[in-house]
Formats: structure tokens, C-alpha cells, sequence
């Protein structure tokens, strides 16, 4: 196994476990929370961390990941890794680009964008009908990232314990 394919996997597999949990921590404690809460305050947190997540620590996970995972199938390849290994790499390099970024910039994003349109005075007279039409689909479309992701991961995971215990 060569030196960059061992640090590019290892890279990848964090970056992957991060953005999976990521997503994780937003179907069992997040939205549960804003859910409870009332609904003008539930708009008012969602529109404050919808505008913070864009950072250079998130970035990283949300971005690279996919990629990084395409690249380390590569790598898996040029250093004679089986079929097996890089295959089930560039399987969760897909998966995590369509399921985790992809579906995240076609879904939740525009819906992200929408919520941060509405005004104060919109809330202050319908801010329970707003939430409602916005939680419930956003929550789906995160499962389904969440569920991609952690699919990701998984692959990855099974992808090393084939290169190791292929010996390499």
C-alpha cells in the first residue's frame, strides 16, 4: 500500500464520518430541537445557522469529501489494490457527490435560501405555517442526505478492510 494512498483513504474516511455526522446530528437532536421550539424562533435559529454553516471548517467535508474518495480509488488502483478496493471507493466517491453535495445544492440549499427571504413581518404573522412547510420536507431531504452519506462511509470502511486484509 503506497504512503498516499494509505493518507489519502485515512483523509478521506474522516472527511467522510464527518460530514455523515454531520448530517446525523441534524435528524436526532437539531430539528427535533427547532421543533419544539416556537415556530419564530425555529425560523430565526434555521436562518442563523444556514448562514454560519459557510465556513472553512465545514468546507473541507462538504466539498472534498466526494472527491477525495474518487481520488483515493485512483490511488487504490496505481498501487495494485484489487478491483475490490477501488471499486468500492469510486462507489462511495458517487454516492457521497450525488448524495451528500449534489442533493445538499439542489434541495436543501435552495430551500435554505428561501427561508433566509423571509421577513420579520412574515413571521410575526404566520410564522407557524411557514415552519411547517419548510421542517417537514427539509427534514426528509436531510435523511436522505444523511442516509447516502453514511452509505459513503460505509463503503469506504469496506473498501479498507479489503485492502488490509488483502495484505497491502
Amino acid at each position: 500500500m503506497t504512503l498516499a494512498f494509505r493518507f489519502s483513504a485515512l483523509a478521506a474516511l474522516l472527511l467522510n464520518g464527518a460530514l455523515s455526522g454531520f448530517f446525523y446530528a441534524w435528524v436526532c437532536s437539531t430539528m427535533w430541537g427547532l421543533d419544539a421550539a416556537a415556530p419564530e424562533v425555529a425560523i430565526r435559529a434555521m436562518q442563523a445557522m444556514n448562514a454560519s454553516v459557510r465556513n472553512a471548517v465545514f468546507a473541507p467535508a462538504f466539498f472534498a469529501t466526494g472527491p477525495l474518495l474518487l481520488v483515493t480509488a485512483v490511488l487504490a488502483w496505481k498501487s495494485g489494490q484489487s478491483g475490490e478496493v477501488s471499486g468500492l471507493l469510486a462507489l462511495a466517491g458517487g454516492v457521497v457527490v450525488l448524495g451528500g453535495t449534489v442533493l445538499t445544492m439542489v434541495v436543501n440549499v435552495p430551500m435554505n435560501e428561501t427561508l433566509a427571504l423571509v421577513t420579520e413581518a412574515q413571521i410575526e404573522a404566520d410564522a407557524a405555517t411557514i415552519w411547517a412547510d419548510y421542517s417537514a420536507p427539509w427534514q426528509v431531504w436531510n435523511q436522505t442526505r444523511t442516509a447516502l452519506t453514511g452509505l459513503g462511509l460505509a463503503l469506504a470502511g469496506a473498501a479498507l478492510l479489503a485492502a488490509r486484509s488483502a495484505g497491502a
